[in-house]
């Protein structure tokens, strides 16, 4: 098989649905043990991290305040947990969702705060 030039391969690229092309990443990813989507945007992304601050951060229930129950129920929905999980949080505080999006974590503080908990983005 002849090699592909950079400008062929893009133009097959353009021609593939999304699904095609998923398929073709995770092909490589099993033959080569490689994510080509990580290599290739691995610096931009260290150089983003330096620029705009954290990317990750977690949510933390401080105090579930007067209305325990609906901050269960409002945990409960967020987490994905049983609900004597989301009981445990709701009464000891601590962590209901780490590692996220600040977009995410801010939404997630406004309906916890809207359900009368008292909540800290870290």
């Amino acid at each position: 098989m002849a090699k592909l030039t950079r400008d062929e391969f893009i133009s097959a690229l353009k021609e593939m649905n999304l699904l095609e092309i998923k398929e073709l990443v995770d092909a490589m990813k099993e033959e080569f043990g490689v994510d080509p989507s990580s290599v290739a945007v691995a610096a931009p992304v260290a150089a983003e991290a330096v620029e705009e601050g954290p990317k990750a951060v977690t949510v933390t229930l401080v105090n579930a305040g007067a209305a325990k129950v609906n901050v269960i129920k409002v945990i409960k929905e967020i987490t994905g947990l049983g609900l004597k999980e989301s009981k445990d949080i709701a009464d000891n505080g601590g962590a209901v969702k780490e590692n996220i999006s600040v977009d995410e974590a801010n939404e997630i503080k406004a309906k916890l705060e809207e359900a009368g908990a008292e909540v800290e983005v870290k």
